[in-house]
């Protein structure tokens, strides 16, 4: 078989280089291209899919798989530029569960669903899986929904069913989740629904079930391209391999040394072992990084040869040397917050825009002291990741009574709509409806509208439940003959959601209203560049959208975000706090090789964020829980050669709510004990409330974690004022009183 194409048209391979030129001609067979950090993988998937059409291979033969729907687009953009929006329009590129819901809705009678199917995000799921506790009188002190919701979807990854799992539960806690598991499965299946995880299993029993659709798709799909592989998980590694079974014409594009989503089922063996589960794949390695300096790369490069499992590379670069790596070592993590404000000011007096900074820590905690000092110093900023615009209380409300209009199993949208705004059907009429749906094999929706059968509903809840039915059904036949924003407008103002907030006429109120008008022009915007579309084309897309697409980097804010969400990102100026022992690596019971090296490879992402200036941070305290906890730098630090750092010691410098003021201590470091000793009082302790001040040796107090104790002793001052505490549990805790919320007895 020839493994390359003869045809060179210039314009795909024109700036590219040696190793990028060698995987977009090699055509044919199975591809593992190496794409290392900064090098160019998704120019080179978009010229490997030009190159492929150019070579007569026809649009809709080709499959390309991404993770985000922004990586989708930017593909398909790039596709459309060398070859046209005319045939790119035609490739199957998007992301597993867009392309999968594509084809599940195309099969979906075989499988006992209609095409019309909803897709519950994890919001939805949580908000079953609570109902169903009710129902089966399960303590939600026993058991938490959002727990269990986590462990059915753990589960579904490891393609383990609710039968199976029932078979092997053996503690009182997993009889629960397989009572709950089983249930939650029937009731899904029941309103016409899958979960995003059902998604990815479903595909795999519908491909296993019927081998003419399998066939079908194969001879489809004759090549097949996948982005970020080290993210698979066992459900798209298993349909993968059905699908390119036939034809072999598959090319992973992936980095092993940025495989971190190990926590929600990715695994790295899939792009470890890509030779041995195609032993005759060629493997293409791209190694020349086009995003940062020289100094940065070596860095990143001293990093992660720590690790023992990955594949051989080298990364480097025609970059300049740039500046040194700059760590800043702190004496506690609010003097952390200052350097770090202190490290944007100067940037931007530099002439960089806030925009060009980024803010990253390992876990989301760590933002509300930085949020704090930011806006103090007035400094505008983004938290990225944070609630997604679809998953607003008023938007998914408004998404319900829409997702109501095509699909009337759906229960979940029918308990959010129904009591928005409130119409007087309390928990007891629904308990009734509930009941008359399950005994009648009908719809709630379908219970409202036989009201006059259920003698326990009467009253306003009666003629309540009657109208809603009547609304849903009217404009469900309205938007069946003419479906557009206008229609679609008329019909949520029918509903009184809006009227409902504006009779609330709160500043909170407005903000909702304005979400929902700006969802409803999205909607006409929508339909007036999708002609031919109805309303269930706009909540599929809208259902497959995740917080990672809703990023918005576009405003002049700093960004702060968490290292896994910083994926896929690049800034001229990365600030990486908090790398210290206990945070990073995050603190567990005992590490384990393979943890250790996921927490490596996430440090090496946040390490290769950055194109010419790397900022990293650590304290030497930490207050957690109200407890002060001594830090220290991460070993990930001391990975990185010297030659490539400027390290800048802790000026003993602390700070108040207002303002910086000299310390009360300073630092007194050596690398083997933090040790602190108190030098001068703070000027502002008659600021520190005067309830902090009040606590005094042998005072018995009460803790929200740690129970009851006694004080015995005190030290500090002002801000820094902290008590030694024994407690009857848990022995003797040093704490900040300011931060402690300690109870007197």
């Amino acid at each position: 078989m020839n493994n390359t194409n003869s045809n060179k048209n210039s314009d795909i391979f024109n700036g590219l280089n040696k190793n990028q030129c060698l995987a977009v001609e090699s055509l044919n067979g199975p591809l593992l291209i190496i794409a290392g950090a900064g090098s160019g993988k998704t120019k080179v998937l978009s010229h490997r899919i030009a190159n492929l059409i150019d070579n007569s291979v026809l649009p809709h033969n080709i499959l390309a798989l991404t993770f985000t729907n922004k990586a989708a687009k930017e593909l398909r953009n790039r596709i459309a530029q060398l070859i046209g929006y005319e045939k790119a329009k035609y490739i199957w590129a998007g992301t597993f569960h867009s392309i999968f819901a594509r084809i599940l809705r195309s099969e979906a009678e075989s499988m006992g669903y209609t095409s019309a199917f909803s897709i519950y995000d994890t919001d939805d799921s949580s908000a079953q899986i609570k109902q169903i506790i009710k129902s089966l009188n399960i303590s939600d002190k026993s058991i938490n929904a959002t727990n269990v919701r986590n462990k059915i979807s753990s589960l579904k990854n490891k393609l383990i069913s609710a039968k199976e799992f029932t078979s092997k539960a053996e503690t009182i806690e997993e009889k629960y989740i397989s009572k709950i598991y089983n249930e939650y499965e029937y009731i899904v299946k029941n309103n016409n629904a899958m979960d995003f995880d059902d998604l990815l299993l479903n595909i795999i029993y519908l491909l296993r079930q019927d081998k003419g659709i399998l066939e079908k798709y194969q001879k489809l799909f004759r090549y097949i391209l996948i982005d970020e592989y080290q993210d698979t998980n066992k459900a798209q590694y298993i349909t993968i391999q059905l699908l390119a079974k036939a034809h072999q014409n598959i090319c992973v594009v992936g980095d092993d040394a940025q495989s971190i989503y190990r926590w929600r089922g990715a695994e790295i063996s899939n792009i470890l072992n890509f030779n041995k589960d195609y032993p005759y794949s060629k493997i293409i390695k791209l190694e020349q990084n086009y995003r940062s300096t020289k100094t940065i790369i070596e860095a990143a490069h001293h990093i992660i040869l720590n690790n023992h499992h990955q594949l051989a590379k080298k990364l480097w670069t025609e970059n300049p040397q740039g500046d040194k790596i700059i760590i800043h070592q702190c004496a506690d993590d609010r003097e952390e917050s200052f350097k770090i404000t202190s490290i944007i000011q100067d940037e931007v007096r530099r002439g960089m825009n806030y925009n060009d900074i980024a803010v990253l820590y390992r876990t989301n905690a760590q933002s509300l002291s930085l949020e704090n000092t930011l806006r103090m110093q007035k400094i505008p900023y983004d938290i990225i990741g944070g609630i997604s615009f679809y998953k607003r209380k008023e938007i998914k409300d408004v998404l319900s009574y829409l997702t109501l209009l095509v699909n009337d199993k759906d229960s979940e949208a029918f308990r959010r709509a129904i009591n928005e705004p409130p119409r007087g059907i309390g928990l007891t009429s629904l308990r009734n409806l509930q009941l008359y749906s399950e005994f009648n094999n009908t719809t709630l929706l379908d219970a409202c509208k036989n009201i006059e059968h259920i003698p326990e509903i009467k009253g306003k809840a009666a003629n309540s439940a009657l109208e809603f039915y009547k609304m849903i059904s009217e404009y469900k036949t309205i938007i069946q003959e003419n479906c557009n924003g206008d229609t679609i407008s008329d019909y949520i103002n029918a509903t009184g959601i809006i009227q409902m907030y504006e009779e609330i006429a709160s500043d909170d109120a407005y903000d909702r209203i304005r979400n929902i008008e700006q969802l409803l022009i999205d909607i006409d915007n929508y339909f007036d560049e999708n002609e031919l579309s109805t309303l269930d084309d706009y909540l599929q897309q809208i259902s497959l959208i995740t917080d990672i697409d809703n990023k918005d980097l576009d405003d002049n804010k700093t960004s702060l975000m968490t290292l896994h969400t910083a994926k896929g990102l690049e800034f001229p100026v990365v600030i990486i706090v908090g790398v210290e022992k206990g945070l990073f690596p995050l603190e567990r019971t005992r590490l384990n090789q393979e943890e250790e090296e996921e927490e490596r490879r996430l440090f090496y992402v946040g390490v290769t964020r950055a194109k010419e200036k790397l900022y990293i941070t650590y304290a030497l305290r930490r207050a957690k829980f109200g407890e002060i906890s001594n830090q220290g730098p991460s070993k990930f630090v001391s990975e990185i050669p010297k030659e490539y750092t400027n390290r800048a010691f802790s000026t003993g410098m602390s700070f108040t709510d207002t303002e910086s003021k000299k310390s009360i201590s300073r630092a007194k470091y050596d690398n083997n004990v933090n040790e602190y000793s108190q030098i001068a009082p703070d000027d502002n302790y008659s600021q520190i409330p005067n309830k902090i001040n009040s606590f005094k040796v042998g005072d018995k107090v009460r803790h929200q974690n740690f129970g009851k104790g006694k004080i015995i002793q005190i030290s500090g001052y002002g801000s820094q004022l902290k008590a030694n505490v024994s407690f009857e549990n848990v022995g003797v805790k040093v704490l900040m009183l300011q931060f402690a919320k300690l109870e007197k007895l």
